[in-house]
């Protein structure tokens, strides 16, 4: 089949992703991320579209299937060309960080992993001096990502090699076991880091001087990030209005349990500072925050399994984990493909310094990490091999269909009553309202849109959207630190359209389950909607509707 043939290939050029899609045998490599490695992947899809294009799929599930692939490659090969994955920088998703992370979910469990390991990490400098060959490419053409991209970047490797943080690459060989394995994981170890120290000073010393200070990305390039991270085409002006009224309906509810938890007052800056303080809603701990996480997580899939959803007993298993590193981001990683090498995992990456949790702002997060949103999306899909094909399975992922499902998990929950307790729905509400604030500003900054003169708060109407009214804006909007709160106006500035498909993703979730109870009549049945949803796998949220619709 051209989807199985095609994930081979793609996994012998980009060996990480076999590792964060947990396909065995590809651990001891890194990818080629020079201008031939970029030309390679780039190759491999144009070969497939063609090939896909000519199939007459056989069912509808085949028909599913090429939707899918056509709308993913498609849509990858326009970023190849536009020369994005090539130039673009920022913190938490380029060659940098993903080369970094991988050697999280590496396994480690005997003297031959730690070798592998090693072999890997003896791999980072030639990798990084690939990438750098294609970034001096881009940047002749007039391609650099913004200043602060480029800033930014470099402090987060700073932060790994020890120069602002705890070094990264001593934490891991300090890991390894006290066997002759362990010196030559100290030597690769060192090596990595000393690669990504240069790299990092050559980010400042050469790269930045050519960076742009402009922030904004523009249309041209915002449109098709937002394409890629929906699968989806949307208008932007239509969505950045809709954002505007969904973040004053969402303050207007939080307004209201605010008054309920605070004596009648309505601020919810004020109840939030009540709730943060209170000792019956607060863990002290990364490992006892960690536990509590665990049991919430683990009572959610006992709870709704049977229930509400269909939770194999396959991948009843999740676990809770502090990250190590200390960025302060929250996310999920699936389980390997056997399923029992490595469970789904919901990780935390904990700031510096931080002891205390507040629970409150929490729990909606469980089940968005957890169950019923990206642990049962991703891993109720490794089990359906006898209707998604191994691409489907454990290489598709669209941010808009699966960040848009998480959300609306969360939102789901309140409506399975699992929120009644208010604190606990305004945590959830509080989340809805970041996401919200979240489309306003991503789509406000990279177009530079006027700031609309009716907008529901009455804030800077007129004005034109810049970085430092972003920044007003989240502060304004969002009840949380002020360092998380500039970390996230950098992760927007620099992946622009991928915040959005987060709050953009579940409303298109919330129109397709209304269609289908449009269609159906009294004939719906909601945990019907969500396995045929969820049995589709991950694809675009166009292909999603055209799918859902032949239900």
């Amino acid at each position: 089949m051209v989807s199985e043939r095609f994930l081979e290939e793609f996994v012998e050029l980009a060996p990480t992703n076999a590792t964060f899609m947990g396909i065995e045998g590809y651990d001891h490599r890194l990818p080629d991320y020079s201008p031939a490695g970029f030309e390679a992947l780039a190759e491999l899809n144009r070969r497939t579209l063609a090939e896909a294009t000519a199939i007459t799929p056989g069912s509808p599930r085949e028909e599913v299937a090429k939707d899918a692939l056509l709308e993913r490659l498609g849509l990858e090969l326009e970023t190849y060309q536009a020369g994005v994955p090539q130039y673009q920088l920022n913190a938490l998703v380029s060659v940098p960080a993903e080369i970094r992370q991988v050697f999280d979910l590496m396994p480690t469990a005997t003297d031959e992993h730690w070798e592998t390991i090693a072999i890997r990490l003896n791999q980072v400098g030639t990798t990084l001096d690939g990438f750098r060959e294609s970034l001096l490419g881009q940047a002749a053409q007039g391609r650099v990502s913004a200043a602060r991209q480029v800033n930014d970047l470099a402090q987060r490797i700073a932060s790994w090699t020890g120069a602002d943080g705890e070094d990264f690459f001593a934490g891991l060989a300090a890991r390894a076991p006290e066997s002759p394995v362990k010196a030559t994981v100290e030597t690769a170890a060192a090596a990595a880091r000393k690669a990504y120290e240069q790299f990092g000073q050559w980010l400042v010393t050469d790269l930045l001087p050519k960076a742009p200070r402009r922030d904004a990305c523009g249309r041209e390039v915002y449109e098709l990030a937002s394409r890629n991270f929906l699968g989806a085409t949307v208008d932007l002006e239509e969505t950045y209005a809709w954002g505007w009224q969904e973040l004053g309906r969402i303050e207007a509810e939080m307004a209201k349990i605010a008054a309920e938890l605070n004596g009648g007052d309505p601020s919810i800056a004020a109840v939030a500072g009540l709730l943060d303080n209170d000792p019956a809603r607060k863990i002290r701990g990364k490992e006892a925050f960690r536990d509590w996480m665990q049991q919430l997580a683990d009572a959610a899939v006992t709870e709704l399994a049977g229930t509400h959803f269909d939770i194999p007993d396959e991948i009843r298993r999740i676990e809770c984990m502090i990250a190590p590193t200390s960025d302060g981001t929250i996310y999920y990683t699936g389980p390997s493909e056997d399923l029992t090498s490595r469970p789904g995992r919901m990780w935390w990456a904990v700031p510096a310094g931080v002891q205390d949790f507040a629970t409150w702002r929490e729990v909606t997060t469980v089940y968005h990490e957890g169950v019923p949103g990206h642990h049962l999306q991703v891993a109720q899909t490794m089990l359906q091999a006898g209707r998604l094909n191994r691409w489907q399975r454990m290489g598709c992922w669209v941010s808009g269909h699966g960040e848009g499902w998480a959300l609306y998990a969360e939102r789901l929950m309140e409506e399975l009553g699992y929120l009644e307790e208010p604190g606990a729905r305004l945590g959830m509400l509080d989340a809805q309202a970041f996401r919200s604030a979240r489309v306003v500003v991503d789509i406000g900054m990279h177009l530079e849109l006027e700031i609309p003169r009716d907008n529901p708060f009455g804030w800077r109407p007129g004005e034109t959207w810049n970085a430092e009214l972003g920044f007003e804006f989240l502060r304004a909007h969002c009840r949380m630190e002020t360092e998380f709160l500039k970390a996230e106006l950098n992760r927007y500035l620099g992946w622009p359209g991928q915040a959005p498909s987060y709050k953009v993703g579940e409303r298109i979730w919330l129109q397709a389950r209304e269609d289908a109870k449009q269609r159906k009549g009294s004939a719906f049945d909601l945990r019907t909607f969500h396995s045929d949803a969820l049995n589709l796998g991950s694809l675009g949220l166009d292909p999603l509707r055209r799918a859902l619709d032949k239900l």
